[in-house]
């Protein structure tokens, strides 16, 4: 089921992937001030600190940037800060100017929404970004998340700083097996996946259906035109970070998902990974 947050109390509508505590931070990309593209991968060996929310021009936003602008970069040098809003790129630059921000870097999701969607903090109603607050330890793996249940409200930042500090104490953990979620890129030649792999796989998948034995397929149902089409949005950008090119077929309130690795001419773990995505972003 999809998160839910409020605004002045009315419901709200979180929409994306759902991760989770102690697994790889999924890449995204984001925009920066001089409208270049900027991903996770560019901080590597960092401590990331990712603020979210949904726009400079309110005082809990412009209060949350200068917070973490103050307080948190300076506590080690393994530690970078990014603040992330869909507000456009032009606007974050003169705030970052006229209040000397020059320990955080102020990002802009507007252009791909990568960042919302892989992190399951695009607010539906709104297209803008939930207020949150996540910390990425050196190896990506996601340490700690806060959403804040009300968009109006200011986050904890007591809580963000203790458990910061307890990353600063171990930056790397390393996972006992891979818990990441990503399609792995196609090199070469590809042989799709054994028969018995693929019932295996096929068997964990929530209503994917074998068509030809080379190719899986699941078709949503919504309530209308708009609905689907915004579902098909967030697969399309989904893929595009994963590398993976599904064949999607819109009719009115339908949308039907065909997956299949074309390099192999049949199925591969990436085929069953972004089926998985896929079901994540159940709206």
């Amino acid at each position: 089921m999809p998160l839910k947050i409020a605004f002045q109390g009315n419901p709200l509508t979180l929409v994306g992937r759902r991760i989770s505590l102690g697994s790889i931070a999924p890449d995204f990309k984001v925009i920066s001030n001089s409208l270049k593209e900027v991903s996770l991968s560019d901080f590597k060996a960092k401590i990331k600190v990712i603020s979210s929310f949904p726009s400079l021009d309110t005082p809990i936003c412009d209060l949350q940037v200068k917070e973490f602008n103050k307080k948190i970069a300076q506590l080690s040098s393994d530690i970078v800060v990014l603040g992330i809003s869909d507000d456009l790129p032009f606007a974050q630059s003169r705030f970052c100017s006229l209040n000397e921000i020059k320990n955080e870097m102020v990002l802009s999701d507007y252009r791909f929404s990568s960042f919302g969607i892989n992190y399951g903090l695009l607010i539906k109603e709104l297209k803008l970004l939930a207020r949150a607050a996540l910390i990425l330890d050196k190896n990506n793996i996601l340490r700690y998340i806060q959403i804040a249940p009300e968009l109006t409200h200011a986050l904890n930042y007591e809580d963000v700083l203790r458990n910061l500090g307890e990353v600063i104490k171990s930056p790397a953990l390393t996972l006992k097996e891979d818990l990441s979620l990503h399609c792995k890129p196609c090199e070469g030649e590809i042989a799709p996946i054994s028969k018995e792999k693929l019932e295996r796989l096929l068997a964990l998948s929530r209503g994917w259906e074998l068509v030809e034995d080379r190719k899986i397929v699941k078709e949503f149902k919504f309530a209308d035109f708009v609905e689907a089409k915004f579902f098909l949005d967030l697969i399309s950008i989904i893929a595009q970070d994963q590398g993976h090119h599904p064949t999607l077929t819109l009719t009115f309130n339908k949308l039907k998902v065909t997956l299949s690795t074309h390099a192999a001419l049949g199925l591969t773990e990436n085929d069953f990974i972004m089926a998985k995505i896929i079901d994540e972003l159940g709206v």
